[in-house]
């Protein structure tokens, strides 16, 4: 399926979601922060970040239009409770990128992942 790259600093959340993606056949790559997640975005190709919005250090705002400079082709979905963030222009996140709100189902995030990797 799809290389993931998770950004995410609740754990708990980020657990769940690990292993919810992993059980649906996606290889996952997680980072509780956007500092360390945008170092592994320069050293390793991945199909979809998937981000929160607020994190510490590097947001995920910030680290999705520097993750769409390196790969124009990587997917990009924000999972959050502020979506107006996200969807706000001045923000000039990727274009494209789906924003899933919390709180959502696993189940959700799983079916999206999907929807979002396969479309071309």
């Amino acid at each position: 399926m799809a290389r993931i790259l998770l950004a995410e600093d609740d754990d708990s959340l980020r657990g769940f979601l690990v292993k919810a993606l992993e059980r649906a056949g996606h290889e996952v790559v997680d980072f509780g922060d956007g500092d360390t997640a945008w170092h592994a975005l320069q050293n390793a190709a991945y199909d979809l970040l998937l981000t929160d919005i607020v994190m510490p250090g590097l947001d995920g705002v910030e680290l999705a239009k520097r993750g769409a400079e390196i790969d124009p082709a990587m997917k990009v979905m924000f999972i959050t409770g502020f979506a107006a963030v996200a969807l706000n222009p001045a923000n000039h996140a990727p274009s494209k990128a789906r924003v899933l709100s919390k709180p959502f189902h696993l189940r959700d995030l799983v079916s999206e992942v999907d929807r979002l990797c396969m479309a071309a």
